[in-house]
């Protein structure tokens, strides 16, 4: 976990929050299927544009005021020892982050998500989730202490089985909530949602499938954000970017007023 410096602790003013959810992929930066293969080292040791990649990740994300990363090396061979988060938090000027290392291989690996923000949360939270080591989830609360703004931002396992248990234990942590945001890469498709634990907290409907797998041409909506009822959505799109294997997908949501009251939170 990190911060730079203290961020504000009230939400914006007009209450518009711009959310992001991005899997960087390491900044590895996967164009063809075929390079899974033959870009399979950069899995393991650093190549030579991964510090640019990570440096044009920055440049998108910084029009966002929460950001959820995920696949973020945390400092290890594959990074040249850079703590990718930290790096893309100072290039894009984010006053707060915090990183979650869910599979901690030494020099060979640190296997994170992260969470980018312009506003401190009250309280932030690191969960591992159910199944093999590796999958977790940040629990980030904002606003009003009483009336908070509950961010998620998670990585599910590939197997349905583990999956629908990952999200069966990520509900019953946010159910008792009336306006949370969970955002990540899912592994799950847009018309799969309904079949899963996540359908008793009510979540909005997407109406289109917004594809951000694989980057290159994209098929698959497995990345997501997802709002309960109390958010008003006024914009979600997939952004036109290719430095991953996967893109970004954007939302932009207004708050009740209640959530961004003016209460202190120190």
């Amino acid at each position: 976990m990190g911060r730079r410096h203290a961020a504000p602790c009230t939400l914006p003013h007009d209450r518009t929050l711009r959310l992001l959810s991005f899997n960087i992929q390491a900044g590895i930066g996967t164009q063809k299927f075929h390079q899974y293969v033959t870009h399979s080292w950069r899995h393991i040791v650093t190549h030579s544009g991964s510090v640019y990649n990570l440096d044009r990740i920055a440049e998108v994300v910084r029009e966002f005021d929460v950001v959820a990363l995920q696949e973020v090396d945390g400092g290890s061979l594959r990074s040249g020892f850079v703590n990718q988060l930290r790096h893309i938090a100072r290039r894009a000027d984010f006053p707060f982050w915090h990183q979650q290392v869910n599979r901690n291989l030494g020099a060979l690996g640190q296997f994170s998500n992260g969470m980018l923000s312009r506003f401190a949360p009250h309280t932030i939270e690191d969960h591992r989730l159910p199944g093999p080591p590796g999958r977790g989830a940040v629990v980030a609360r904002y606003g009003n202490p009483d009336h908070p703004l509950v961010v998620v931002g998670l990585h599910l396992a590939l197997g349905e089985r583990v999956r629908n248990r990952q999200l069966d234990y990520v509900c019953a942590l946010v159910e008792k909530y009336e306006h949370v945001v969970i955002m990540g890469d899912l592994n799950l498709p847009l018309e799969r949602l309904r079949h899963t634990p996540l359908a008793r907290l009510g979540l909005q409907d997407i109406t289109e499938p917004l594809l951000t797998y694989p980057s290159w041409r994209p098929d698959r909506h497995i990345d997501h954000i997802l709002v309960t009822p109390g958010l008003e959505v006024k914009r979600v799109e997939v952004l036109d970017c290719t430095l991953s294997d996967h893109r970004p997908v954007a939302m932009e949501i207004r708050l009740p007023s209640r959530v961004a009251g003016d209460r202190p939170l120190v």
